[in-house]
Order: C-alpha cells, then sequence, then structure tokens
C-alpha cells in the first residue's frame, strides 16, 4: 500500500484529499499543516511520496522540499498549489520536484499524479517545464547568491550579521533545527564550507 505525507494549512483541503486518495486505497501516514511538521512526519514515517502545499505559514511546501533535499532524501514530491509563482517554479524545478498539481481538479488528477512519480516519472505540464527553462535562460546567475531561495538569502545575510541559529529561526518563522538544514543546503549552493566562509562571500558581493 502506497503510503503519504500530506501538508496543507487548510484543514478541509486537506481532510477532501485524505478522503479521496482513501478511495484508491492509499494510506495517509500524516496530515499535517506546516513544512516543518511535513519535515519531522518524512522522518519519522518514512512514506513512498510526500505531497506539500506551496503556500504555508512557516515553512512553505517550496522551501520544505529544498530542505528534504539537502537532507539527501529524493523521495518523489509533490507541489500542491493554486498558483506558482515564476521564482517558486524555478526554485521547486532546481530542486527536482517530482509533481505539481493544481488545486483546481486536483480531485481527479492526485491519484494520477502519484502513480507518474512512483514510476520515476515527472508529473508537470509541458508549459510549466517551458516556463522554468525560460525563467533559467533568461535570469543568467553571475553571483554565487543568485542561486539562493529567498529564504535562503535572508538566513544567509543573517549570518553575515552576525546572527545566531536560534535568532534566524525568530526571525523567519521556523525552527532552529530546520535553519541548521538550510545552512547545510546553502553551503552547497554556493560553494562554501563554513559560517565564516559564508558571512565573508555576502559582505564580499554586498561590497561591504
Amino acid at each position: 500500500m502506497t503510503r503519504i505525507v500530506l501538508a496543507d494549512d487548510h484543514p478541509f483541503l486537506r481532510a477532501g484529499v485524505e478522503d479521496v486518495l482513501g478511495g484508491y486505497g492509499i494510506d495517509i501516514a500524516a496530515s499535517v499543516d506546516t513544512g516543518e511538521a511535513a519535515l519531522d512526519a518524512i522522518e519519522r514515517e518514512n512514506p513512498d511520496v510526500v505531497i506539500l502545499d506551496v503556500r504555508m505559514p512557516g515553512l512553505g511546501g517550496v522551501p520544505a522540499l529544498e530542505a528534504l533535499r539537502a537532507r539527501g532524501d529524493e523521495r518523489p514530491v509533490i507541489l500542491l498549489t493554486a498558483e506558482l509563482e515564476d521564482a517558486a517554479l524555478l526554485s521547486a524545478v532546481k530542486a527536482r520536484v517530482d509533481g505539481v498539481v493544481f488545486k483546481d481538479g486536483a480531485e481527479v488528477r492526485l491519484h494520477e499524479a502519484i502513480e507518474t512519480v512512483l514510476a520515476g516519472e515527472r508529473y508537470i505540464d509541458p508549459p510549466l517545464m517551458q516556463r522554468a527553462l525560460d525563467l533559467a535562460i533568461e535570469s543568467p546567475r553571475t553571483s554565487p547568491l543568485a542561486a539562493l531561495s529567498p529564504r535562503e538569502l535572508r538566513i544567509a545575510e543573517a549570518v553575515s550579521s552576525g546572527m545566531r541559529n536560534r535568532d534566524i529561526a525568530e526571525e523567519i518563522g521556523t525552527t532552529e533545527g530546520s535553519v541548521k538544514v538550510y545552512l547545510h543546503r546553502i553551503y552547497e549552493k554556493v560553494g562554501v564550507s563554513s559560517r565564516t566562509e559564508l558571512a565573508v562571500l555576502v559582505l564580499r558581493e554586498k561590497g561591504a
């Protein structure tokens, strides 16, 4: 039986998804309302597929996906969204998202998406993939910091100003553990190996 971790901050929508997937014999191993709770549930439940709402308080779907990949976790992840902004789309594709399902019509398409990603294929509309490709081509990245998501950049800048992980977590509305996960991902993206190197890089790039 396929096991799912579902994260969405709208209880009504979560209940609807649970109902639909349950009808297909899919087991909802955990149903949570934040990205942080999803990461904890994934570690605890070891599901086959993860479904993340793009917009949630604290850690949204795309940052949660990035944090998951930073752990070295490559299990299939499907983003559930009402709309997807360009920056979020580009970040999601770069983080190797497996599927994107729009909430409008999700009750029909979600099961198909799960079967597709479990088969090792992507379930992303071709126009969305083309849009991500166009965005990548149109946005040449000269600074290492340009590879960071807005949230990662905020964390990097906070590090350069001498803030501790606990203070950073409070400022961006997440946990200290999530900040640590983010930092490892940031180190990989910008090619540094320590907090000091990151601070130096940020200050240099910002012209300080």
